[in-house]
């Protein structure tokens, strides 16, 4: 027997359950997608910035049992490419590290105006873009009176990576927290380089620290990424005290560094990849320094014998200050050179 279907006007949801069902499928497609994570030159191990920003990458993972993606580039020009992929693929949010991928992000935000972006360490002016920026400069200061406290010298040093305003102005902070001791510390520094690739350099960095060493600094500050690992190791082999930045480097030379600076980049990270998971990502700008928790320094078993009570107590003293408001540590990006 030939059965017969008929034909039946399908029946169409109304308006609130349309909206409903939208509201659902969105809450789904984000549920499904994951962060993402491209690291600026230097390698996800450097040892320094890009590590700090795998590690709050790991620690989302470690809490939330979510995962995500990442990529290393080689070079700047393969930041781009990377953006755009992981738009592609729908992942919320793709978090760049490093100022040098800020073109890259600016043109993948254009092209993607739907995918939502994040840079750590510069600003990009686009209405799907998170920038976080440090005042690193207040790290700094901290550095340069731990590092002229210290000193038996009288004069310190400090090697920076590429030649550009971030790291002047980490220099002018250190200048100043150094000055804040003694007007008589010198402070002698180098620029690795001009180009991106001054961040990942380390014998360029050991050889800017020995030639300060040979002219008398006893304590000098890395601010170069994965060269800054060359210049913690001279200072080492010399028998003078490193400072490491960006991720905690004391247990690099135990006895040898005498602490860390940390732009917590790490924090950035975990906040970018929570936030988007929590439903409360937004894009702007976002400033940390030390009243935030974005900038510190550290104090562990690898350099307590380095830290006197009295140099710790004038540390925790400028911190204080400084994140209150009584000591402005001066910001060459805002407030022009600097006038040490």
């Amino acid at each position: 027997m030939t059965r017969y279907l008929s034909k039946q006007t399908p029946r169409r949801l109304p308006l609130q359950g349309l909206r409903t069902l939208a509201a659902l499928l969105f809450s789904a497609t984000a549920a499904m997608a994951e962060p993402a994570l491209v690291y600026s030159v230097g390698g996800k191990f450097d040892g320094s910035f890009n590590e700090s920003a795998y590690r709050g990458a790991e620690r989302f993972a470690k809490e939330t049992g979510g995962r995500y993606r990442e990529f290393e580039i080689a070079r700047d020009a393969d930041s781009l490419q990377a953006l755009r992929r992981f738009a592609q693929r729908g992942e919320f949010p793709i978090v760049a590290i490093g100022f040098n991928q800020a073109s890259a992000v600016a043109a993948a935000a254009k092209s993607f105006p739907d995918a939502s972006f994040s840079i750590v360490d510069m600003v990009v002016d686009a209405p799907n873009v998170r920038s976080v920026i440090f005042r690193e400069h207040e790290g700094s200061y901290i550095a340069g009176l731990l590092a002229a406290m210290a000193s038996k010298t009288g004069t310190i040093g400090f090697v920076g990576g590429m030649d550009i305003p971030i790291i002047r102005r980490f220099l002018c902070g250190y200048r100043q927290g150094a000055a804040a001791v003694s007007p008589h510390v010198r402070v002698l520094y180098n620029m690795a380089g001009d180009t991106p690739a001054a961040f990942a350099d380390p014998a360029r960095g050991a050889e800017l620290a020995r030639s300060q060493i040979t002219r008398g600094a006893d304590v000098i500050i890395q601010a170069a990424g994965g060269t800054g690992i060359g210049v913690l190791q001279a200072a080492a082999d010399a028998g003078v005290l490193g400072i490491g930045t960006d991720s905690n480097q004391n247990g690099l030379h135990p006895g040898h560094v005498l602490t860390s600076i940390r732009k917590r980049v790490d924090t950035a990270v975990l906040a970018n990849f929570m936030d988007a998971r929590e439903g409360r990502w937004t894009p702007g700008i976002e400033e940390l320094g030390l009243k935030e928790g974005g900038v510190d320094w550290v104090l562990d078993d690898d350099n307590r014998a380095l830290v006197s009570d009295e140099m710790e107590k004038a540390a925790r003293a400028a911190e204080a200050a400084i994140a209150d408001g009584r000591v402005v540590v001066h910001d060459v990006a805002t407030q022009g050179e600097c006038p040490l």
